[in-house]
């Protein structure tokens, strides 16, 4: 049977593609370390924004995996403007997959390229595989497994965050794992 771990990141010092971890950031990925010394993992994917591959870097070390860059697992823009009500914004993308802010990708679209990246998990040898990304992306797949999921959902994830999902005879199940050993 099939695994994966959907990790949000941990936290950072910006939402710019080369925003760092932060102090806390660095000590929480340590902590990612920790969860993940007894699971099995043969297969690491990340964002390629530096803060997504600074959460892996030392699980991957500890389970001698490499690091997969996929583009695809980078965060959703929403807007290309700055928005002061990016939340308002972001909560009417849960409900309407079509809706898009200038310049900004609809659900729709990033909903398309994490389930792409998922086909790939499914179809690969790996029986375990790690996926870090980002809050609002992590989001939208499991809404696309759960329609019940949506933007209250979204702001009660942290960083990080570790969702598990499983895939059995086209049935998917996911469940949230950090703030349960936290």
């Amino acid at each position: 049977m099939k695994k994966i771990y959907l990790i949000r990141h941990c936290e950072a010092s910006g939402q710019e593609p080369d925003a760092p971890l932060t102090e806390n950031g660095h000590r929480q990925a340590k902590e990612l370390v920790s969860f993940f010394e007894s699971r099995s993992v043969n297969r690491i994917l990340s964002s390629p924004f530096r803060r997504a591959i600074e959460s892996i870097e030392a699980v991957a070390f500890q389970k001698n995996c490499s690091i997969e860059i996929q583009d695809d697992l980078r965060e959703r823009v929403l807007s290309r403007q700055p928005l002061t009500d990016w939340q308002e914004h972001l909560q009417r993308t849960f409900t309407d997959f079509d809706y898009a802010c200038p310049g900004g990708e609809t659900s729709a679209e990033a909903t398309r390229r994490i389930q792409d990246i998922m086909n790939d998990v499914w179809s690969h040898s790996a029986e375990t595989t790690v996926l870090v990304t980002h809050g609002n992306l992590m989001a939208l797949l499991l809404k696309a497994i759960d329609s019940y999921f949506g933007f209250d959902d979204w702001k009660q994830m942290s960083n990080p965050d570790v969702y598990f999902v499983m895939k059995e005879k086209e049935i998917y199940t996911y469940k949230r794992l950090w703030n349960e050993t936290r």
